[in-house]
This record gives structure tokens, C-alpha cells and sequence, in this order.
């Protein structure tokens, strides 16, 4: 039998009430699974992917990484670059590297829309990021036999 699974949560706490909902559903789906985890946090959520890709060229501790953080809608096209970049470098990371990656990103228009979907008792984005990390995990170790 493998080791359980060590992630990496990278932390966008722009909006810290929400980031600690997300951070909170994830370290609870993280428990469930009986995995373990590091944090460490970024300024914003255009910064998550290199993050990802520094830890991942850095060290071989991590068996997969996720993203957390929320962009709420302003009044100019920033919202739309940040979130449209961040959703793309960590696609690129998943799918040129091999990487195991969680997105529990949020884009919002809102707080109102942000709010539910990072409480872990009611959308729980967070843990659901988890969840799909550690999907592509045991994905990864049925190829290689490690299951």
C-alpha cells in the first residue's frame, strides 16, 4: 500500500474571510481522505500557478497541489485577465507537467455569490478542489501500479 498523499495548498488570501473558508474545506477533505498537506500563500491568484510551478521544480515531496483563492468582479477587465490566466497556467501545469492540481479558485461577481461557494458546510469549493486533486492522485498510481 502507497503512503497517503502530501499536498500543497497555495493560498490567495486577497479575500482572507473567504480564503479561510476555503482553506477550511479543503484541510477537512484533506483529513477525510487521511492525506496531508503544507500551505503556503501568494499575494493573488495570478501568482498560484507559478507558485505551483516553483514547488513542483523545487522539491519531490508534493503528490499534487491546489489552488485556492477568489477574484470578485471590479469595474475594469482586470477580473477577467487575473481569472482567465490563473484557470490557464494551472491547466498548463496539469496537463504539460502531469501534475495532480485541485482548482478552487472562485470568480465571482460578487461577495454575495463568493460566500456559498467557499463555506465548507454549504458549496464547498475548497474541499471539492481537494477532492478532484486527490481524484487525479489515485488516477496517476492505477497507471503507475502504486495504488
Amino acid at each position: 500500500m502507497s503512503r497517503p498523499p502530501h499536498l500543497l495548498l497555495v493560498e490567495a488570501p486577497y479575500y482572507s474571510h473567504i480564503a479561510a473558508m476555503l482553506r477550511e474545506g479543503a484541510k477537512r477533505a484533506i483529513d477525510a481522505a487521511g492525506a496531508t498537506c503544507e500551505i503556503v500563500s501568494v499575494p493573488g491568484a495570478f501568482e498560484v500557478p507559478a507558485a505551483i510551478a516553483i514547488a513542483a521544480r523545487s522539491v519531490d515531496r508534493f503528490d499534487g497541489y491546489v489552488g485556492l483563492g477568489c477574484v470578485i468582479r471590479g469595474e475594469t477587465t482586470h477580473f477577467d485577465h487575473v481569472c482567465t490566466e490563473s484557470a490557464r497556467g494551472m491547466q498548463d501545469l496539469a496537463a504539460r507537467d502531469g501534475l495532480a492540481i485541485g482548482y478552487g479558485i472562485l470568480t465571482c461577481d460578487n461577495e454575495a455569490q463568493a460566500l456559498p461557494r467557499a463555506d465548507p458546510d454549504k458549496r464547498d469549493k475548497g474541499g471539492e478542489a481537494v477532492r478532484a486533486c486527490l481524484a487525479l492522485i489515485d488516477l496517476r498510481r492505477s497507471f503507475q501500479g502504486t495504488t
